[in-house]
């Protein structure tokens, strides 16, 4: 579904990440971890055309999308939450999720799958989103990014400033979107939790992938278990 070859980006000409080549399967979860500063943002901004890339290539579905706009990319199928969540203070939860939509008018079958798998999204339909507790406001991110119909759904780092039981909260409802057929790309350091959902793992170092494998072989290897599980 989505293959990244050689991509290389950064900000006023200073590389971030460098030539990085990889690919994420139709129906498949994988995970991008890594430390603060690897480069996981770099990379999803220019996936999503928030970031324009120095070089490489980006295909999802057979097209290239490694020249678009953003606002095209969506509307081919990719859909992304970033770790900042970038809501509306003052706007209702359900002004957000009706934006999702854009430029369609909300569906209300999809509508009442953000719904159900987020319950107090309906609970706090007529909230403002400035009002709403960090694990709400995730919540909400990943529903107004869902409203899209995206055939990939890219998170970046969705446990960021979560406690713990909300950050596992957050997974479950990924995992159900997992085992609804849809592809997830997530980057992530709370790393235990993305080996339980995913299926296959890059590991960033310094802007380029150190590792990869299927989430048990990173989960067994001693690299992987010392740097980011806390096992040696």
């Amino acid at each position: 579904m989505l293959e990244v070859a050689g991509l290389s980006a950064g900000y006023q000409g200073n590389d971030v990440v460098h030539e990085l080549s990889f690919h994420v399967d139709e129906g498949e979860t994988v995970m991008i971890i890594g430390s603060n500063g690897a480069g996981k943002t770099t990379l999803f901004r220019a996936i999503c055309g928030l970031l324009p890339s120095s070089s490489g290539q980006v295909t999802f579905m057979g097209t290239d999308i490694s020249a678009l706009a953003a606002q095209r990319i969506v509307r081919l199928g990719i859909g992304f939450v970033p770790a900042e969540r970038h809501l509306f203070p003052r706007m209702t939860v359900g002004e957000h999720l009706a934006l999702g939509a854009y430029p369609h008018r909300p569906d209300p079958e999809t509508m009442r799958v953000v719904l159900d798998l987020f319950p107090r999204l309906e609970e706090r339909r007529r909230q403002v989103a400035g009002t709403m507790s960090g694990g709400e406001q995730q919540m909400l991110a990943v529903g107004r990014a869902l409203m899209a119909n995206p055939r990939l759904l890219v998170l970046d780092e969705p446990t960021t400033g979560l406690a713990p039981k909300l950050a596992s909260e957050a997974y479950r409802a990924l995992d159900v979107l997992r085992g609804q057929g849809l592809t997830i790309l997530v980057a992530e350091q709370q790393v235990p939790l993305a080996l339980a959902i995913s299926d296959r793992g890059y590991v960033l170092e310094n802007g380029v992938i150190g590792l990869d494998g299927t989430s048990e072989e990173l989960a067994a290897d001693p690299r992987v278990r010392a740097a980011y599980l806390g096992v040696t």
